[in-house]
């Protein structure tokens, strides 16, 4: 003897279903690299600490050293925690190796909190 399966209209099929939603990922927190003027560090070695550890362009990197220039301070960059804190001690150690004062810290990005209240 055959057994068929009852429809729903008939009864319990015998198939337990559970819906699992998946959890809502929250996006990691960023955070900017500043690049602080001073009167020592040249403007080439900005550019090349742009080029090698931002890896900007040629042109991007001579923008920003302008910003960085002309108003005192610049985003060099807006990354994880972990990659802008890779990024500063990169750039501080270069700068320490090579005899400058340039300073590199890193903030929260507040343009961050925008974005997740839109999402």
């Amino acid at each position: 003897m055959s057994r068929k399966p009852r429809t729903e209209e008939e009864g319990d099929t015998g198939v337990v279903t559970e819906t699992k939603s998946k959890p809502k990922l929250k996006r990691p927190k960023l955070y900017k690299v500043i690049l602080h003027n001073d009167n020592y560090t040249t403007m080439e070695f900005v550019v090349a600490v742009l080029m090698g550890v931002f890896h900007k362009s040629e042109t991007d990197a001579m923008a920003i050293m302008l910003n960085v220039h002309h108003r005192g301070a610049g985003v060099a960059g807006v990354y994880t925690y972990e990659v802008a804190e890779t990024k500063v001690s990169k750039t501080m150690k270069l700068a320490r190796d090579a005899q400058f004062p340039l300073l590199c810290t890193l903030e929260p990005d507040d343009t961050d909190e925008e974005r997740e209240g839109k999402d």
